[in-house]
């Protein structure tokens, strides 16, 4: 038998804890973590001219998940015989900065791809039509070339006597077109009235001082081309495969440093990253043309890029057709975990 003075102190003991627990602060529960919105990659491409580059697009697209943007420039749609078909602001039919098609087989190849890439879920942009300067443009010029855009990519079968046209064609050209990127990314005021009269949605034209989110203005939003640091001085460069061609070798051709310059352009790329998916996680802008400059060069990088990150689960690689969207409709992106 338990001796009675060891039973009371056992109880006061309990009670005492029992005590204690009641007046004891209540445990804490865990600070909830802070989760960041996903990683936001916008990449583009300018004219968008080669096939075979359309096709090495669209496979990187498979391969990493990603979706891209495609800017258009419509005299790509024109074969020597139909480029009387455009006719530019102050200028006489036929003209072009860029040049034409070189057949109706390569039209014919080009609509191909662009159906593809629309089946496939990318955003078909315009890039007006003959790469002209339009910074002494009036609106009434910009909504002529606009409108030019849009009559020869809804009529582009026709124009070139290419058949069948797929069924649903004219209503793609019509409504799913809603981006423009300047030539030159030169713009003006005109400009700026023009884009939502012609009814776009967006206006990829600028260059911001770094990442940043894009403002929206009188219905348009408007998205820049980051300065971002690029090699051994980290000094700020537009985030264009152009502007690092000029940068490493003064916009000509030095294919014997192709290697030396696709491996600077992927580090300045994924600092450009790196500096966002550690830091806000702004949207980070990158933009290409099908020209393989420095043989290859950007290209190599850009698919080194992609292949490492878009594939994360907290990064999405997307287009600004999709990112306008989703900002329209008040998504803010799902938090990661989420």
């Amino acid at each position: 038998m338990p001796h009675p003075f060891r039973v009371l102190a056992l109880g006061l003991a309990s009670l005492a804890t029992s005590v204690a627990a009641a007046f004891a602060d209540p445990p804490k529960s865990p600070q909830p973590i802070s989760a960041k919105p996903k990683q936001i990659v916008l990449i583009s491409f300018d004219s968008a001219r080669e096939i075979s580059q359309w096709e090495r697009s669209r496979a990187l697209a498979k391969r990493t998940g990603a979706h891209f943007t495609y800017f258009l420039s419509c005299v790509f749609l024109l074969s020597p015989e139909t480029r009387g078909q455009y006719v530019a602001p102050g200028k006489g039919a036929g003209k072009s900065n860029i040049g034409f098609a070189a057949s109706k087989q390569e039209v014919t190849d080009r609509l191909e791809q662009i159906g593809l890439a629309a089946s496939e879920g990318h955003d078909i942009g315009s890039h007006a039509c003959g790469h002209f300067d339009g910074k002494d443009w009036s609106k009434a010029d910009w909504l002529a070339e606009f409108g030019a855009f849009r009559h020869i990519l809804e009529n582009a079968y026709a124009i070139n006597g290419i058949s069948p046209e797929p069924s649903g064609w004219r209503a793609f050209a019509r409504h799913a077109v809603t981006g423009f990127r300047a030539p030159y990314l030169s713009t003006d005021k005109a400009l700026y009235e023009a884009l939502p009269e012609a009814g776009f949605h967006y206006d990829a034209s600028g260059v911001s001082n770094g990442p940043a989110l894009p403002p929206t203005k009188n219905g348009v939003m408007h998205f820049a081309l980051p300065l971002i640091p690029e090699g051994p001085k980290a000094k700020p460069v537009v985030a264009m495969d152009y502007n690092l061609y000029v940068r490493h070798s003064g916009g000509f051709e030095m294919p014997a440093k192709a290697d030396e310059f696709a491996d600077r352009a992927y580090h300045t790329f994924r600092t450009a990253f790196d500096a966002q998916y550690n830091g806000k996680r702004l949207p980070l802008e990158l933009g290409f043309h099908f020209t393989q400059m420095n043989d290859g060069a950007y290209w190599n990088a850009l698919e080194r890029f992609a292949g490492e990150v878009c594939g994360k689960a907290d990064v999405e690689c997307i287009s600004f057709r999709d990112y306008v969207a989703r900002q329209r409709a008040g998504d803010r992106q799902v938090a990661v975990g989420g």
